[in-house]
């Protein structure tokens, strides 16, 4: 039996191909990844034949992605920086500690010998998917798969391959974004409809910004939830369900299965979300990152992404700008032109008037920032302080209902309601209508001027700039006078007989004695007064449209020092007409000068 050649157990297992090597060419993968790290150009040239997925080793996946997202950045690449950013994501035992990066970037190619052995790895990939897909059929039949399930295999690895083709290789992927007018014109987008709870619309991308105590990502859970179901929420009309994918990188998974239940969630009230806690994606600022979430949106048909929270997610500085730019080109850029939605949650910075924490650039590309503020005994405030589109309401004042059973939330408890308590504005310290408000209660008259509003807010020791204070001079000073018409029972009801502060009425006289006045204590006029257009203020006047002629008696105005009418003082002004209190300017500078 000398002359019988005994089989090798792995060589009958080779036959059937479940345990061959699958095809690749070692070689001019380490050329191409060689060339890359060295040259833009290189890696631009070989980005129109292969992707990542085209290479074999996870290694040379990960230097392709590095440099691709150095060049996206417009970094020139270099082995040394390559290394520096896999050494940064933590990954640097997968290119054998930085040793793989020296030994392919120590010879490199011309950009064009480069997309020459990128063919190469594009076809041994090709092959490899094809020897992929026979090895699937063949362990289809070994468990008894019927005709359709293998033609079902066949179609989907031809409809795969076909895909491919059109939007991985080759310019068509990008000649394919160039719209053609005669068929986009012809799309019926129709009406847009504004997602459940109206804080963004379908394909649109949203932060969400504020402080740890705001309960941020408690608004967004009970938000997505109710959206994923099907369920109305802050008032909005129920829609059909929105699929979801929740990435947390923030919430305990004790702490996530205590809120859904609060909510009245269980394991078959789910709905169309789907919850990724704590996902092992790469940071979404890099292009591995990009491709990760890409790829959960595929594998889960996801409509709208969250990511909670956003600096949890990204590798690069929050203060630098370049992470959010490179954080919407890999990640942000690719939901959007597949029309999927996002929402980011993000903490305020140290400074809440400057907005979210870090770099300006990370609200840039987003369509709606939204401000979650806690106000105390379970109200909060959500304000949208940016927009693109400026559908939708602006802000929502909200309650957030809560029972607690024990040690734990009782089932069902928990929601955010529109609170629907009246001039609600009025109770909440800082805000126009506050002030208002305390100035109404202190008896301050309609009419006052800058200057009283400020000496009495002074009294009353509430802060406001002179911008606020001229502001609320202008509201209380027009309620006055749509008071003041109010009270005129005589007036005509003609719609054109408004005036400006200071000019008489356009359907009255200038001393008093003609009908159409509307002011207290000037004479009432016959309904139907033809209107009388108001005298132009001359050059001499004294800034209250009366004639130069005519002498002011009154007192000083605050910001130019000469006098005022009798009648302008009396109705509570400290300055005329044509003197601005933020500038300080009035008509007579120049003389002054």
């Amino acid at each position: 039996m000398e002359n019988v050649r005994h089989m090798n157990p792995r060589d009958t297992a080779d036959q059937d191909g479940l345990n061959r090597t699958p095809p690749h060419d070692a070689e001019a993968e380490e050329l191409v990844i060689g060339a890359v790290m060295h040259s833009a150009q290189a890696y631009n040239e070989c980005a129109l034949t292969i992707t990542r997925d085209d290479f074999y080793k996870p290694a040379h996946q990960l230097i392709w992605d590095t440099v691709a997202g150095l060049v996206a950045t417009s970094i020139p690449p270099h082995p040394v920086l390559v290394r520096a950013e896999i050494d940064k994501q933590g990954q640097l035992h997968r290119v054998d500690n930085g040793q793989l990066i020296v030994r392919l970037g120590a010879e490199t190619l011309p950009a064009s010998m480069a997309a020459h052995f990128a063919e190469q790895v594009a076809d041994t990939a090709r092959q490899r998917r094809y020897d992929a897909h026979s090895t699937a059929l063949k362990a289809a039949i070994d468990r008894g798969a019927d005709g359709d399930e293998l033609a079902d295999l066949v179609a989907d690895f031809q409809q795969g391959e076909q895909l491919r083709e059109s939007t991985g290789r080759g310019p068509s992927h990008l000649t394919a974004s160039l719209l053609d007018w005669g068929d986009f014109f012809d799309i019926d987008f129709g009406k847009i409809q504004l997602l459940p709870g109206k804080l963004m619309g379908p394909g649109q991308q949203i932060a969400l910004i504020g402080d740890g105590k705001a309960g941020k990502s408690l608004f967004v859970q009970e938000w997505m939830w109710r959206m994923a179901t099907g369920q109305p929420f802050l008032g909005d009309a129920p829609q059909d369900p929105v699929k979801i994918l929740y990435l947390d990188a923030e919430n305990g998974q004790e702490q996530v299965q205590e809120r859904f239940l609060s909510f009245g969630a269980g394991p078959g009230s789910m709905g169309e979300l789907r919850y990724a806690s704590f996902p092992p994606v790469r940071p979404l600022d890099t292009a591995g990152g990009g491709a990760d979430l890409t790829a959960l949106v595929k594998a889960t048909g996801a409509q709208l992404v969250v990511i909670d929270t956003v600096s949890r997610f990204i590798a690069g500085l929050e203060n630098d700008a370049d992470t959010w730019l490179s954080l919407y080109r890999h990640t942000l850029l690719p939901l959007k032109r597949d029309r999927v939605a996002s929402v980011r949650l993000d903490h305020f910075g140290k400074d809440k008037e400057r907005g979210g924490r870090g770099s300006s650039a990370k609200t840039q590309d987003v369509d709606h920032v939204w401000e979650l503020t806690y106000e105390g005994s379970g109200e909060l405030t959500l304000k949208r302080t940016h927009t693109r589109t400026g559908i939708g309401p602006d802000k929502f004042h909200l309650a957030r209902h809560a029972d607690r059973d024990g040690d734990n939330w009782r089932a069902g408890s928990t929601r955010h309601v529109v609170r629907a308590r009246e001039h609600v504005e009025q109770n909440i310290p800082g805000t126009d209508e506050h002030i208002i408000l305390a100035l109404d209660s202190s008896g301050l008259p309609l009419e006052a001027g800058n200057r009283l509003v400020k000496n009495k807010l002074a009294d009353l020791r509430i802060a406001a700039g002179s911008d606020k204070i001229a502001r609320i001079v202008k509201l209380r000073q027009t309620r006055a006078k749509r008071e003041a018409e109010e009270r005129s029972p005589g007036r005509s009801p003609d719609p054109l007989q408004e005036t400006f502060p200071g000019n008489v009425p356009r359907n009255g006289s200038r001393d008093g004695k003609a009908a159409g006045q509307t002011f207290p204590g000037n004479a009432e006029g016959t309904p139907g007064t033809p209107p009388v257009p108001p005298f132009p203020p001359s050059k001499g006047g004294d800034g209250e449209g009366t004639s130069g002629t005519q002498t002011p008696t009154g007192p000083p105005c605050t910001i130019c020092d000469h006098p005022m009418t009798t009648d302008w003082a009396g109705r509570g002004y400290d300055t005329h007409l044509g003197c601005d209190p933020a500038t300080g300017s009035h008509p007579n500078q120049a003389e002054a000068s």
